[in-house]
């Protein structure tokens, strides 16, 4: 699955699951553009992408503010010439029951999570749009399925918008020659799971471990995700072996969710 000549735009690349699909897609021969809230951290993305021998590009942005989104895309195309793939991955949670949640948990997730992804979606799509193509994947979840351990309702919700808006906007952009698909991962193993699981153990008096037991056990094949499984599916999604398929959410999850 060779993305030699592509060039990719991989947004919240600053670690956990943007940092192993940056990584992936170096390893698959595309340009990588690490774009991260953390300047530092994309970065550290970036020099590590290219260990693989391609061009990669860090960049600064805030994916929940319109104006950084579209700066950012200006920058890639600026200095790459064009946008093959962008992976809309920055998100933002915390662990919390339904009840505790507050207006303000509320904005702050859906700013990201689903304002930041759809303006993220119409900015790269423009730009696809003008140049005849291109690949479009959002980061879902499991959540947005219904899983009953998600870190909490907001972030279910922002994630059920997520996977609506692909199959829209796959609808929509198909005639562009555009593939918008999403990946909805489970239980994955990354720094922002480790908070949550640290947040909870302390919410019920628990230990990290005791809490990542309890989640990973109804998982079928016996295993949570490394990053590394989700970073897999975003380079099919933007390899050749892909082109025909669009509007599609995908769960990697070992099983955990089967609708």
């Amino acid at each position: 699955m060779s993305l030699k000549g592509n060039t990719v735009l991989v947004t919240g690349a600053g670690n956990g699951i943007g940092a192993a699909i940056a990584k992936a897609m170096a390893e698959a021969g595309a340009e990588v553009i690490a774009a991260d809230i953390d300047e530092d951290a994309a970065k550290a993305c970036a020099e590590a992408a290219s260990a693989h021998g391609g061009k990669t590009l860090a960049l600064q942005a805030d994916c929940g503010d319109v104006a950084s989104i579209d700066a950012m895309v200006d920058a890639a195309v600026s200095e790459c010439g064009k946008l093959d793939a962008i992976v809309n991955n920055a998100g933002v949670t915390r662990a919390a029951y339904i009840m505790d949640l507050t207006e303000a948990d509320w904005d702050r997730m859906h700013r990201v999570n689903a304002k930041g992804v759809f303006f993220c979606l119409q900015r790269a799509a423009r730009q696809m749009i003008d140049q005849g193509g291109g690949r479009i994947i959002n980061m879902a979840s499991v959540a947005g399925r219904g899983f009953k351990d998600t870190s909490n309702a907001a972030y279910a919700a922002s994630k059920g918008a997520v996977i609506a808006l692909t199959k829209t906007a796959s609808q929509q952009l198909g005639q562009h020659n555009i593939n918008v698909n999403a990946i909805c991962p489970g239980v994955t193993l990354t720094p922002l799971v480790d908070k949550m699981l640290i947040d909870r153990a302390e919410q019920q008096n628990k230990t990290v471990e005791e809490i990542l037991a309890t989640i990973s056990r109804p998982i079928p094949i016996g295993r949570p995700n490394t990053p590394e499984d989700i970073a897999a599916m975003a380079v099919f999604l933007a390899g050749p072996g892909a082109r025909n398929i669009t509007g599609q959410a995908y769960n990697v999850d070992g099983g955990l969710v089967t609708s």
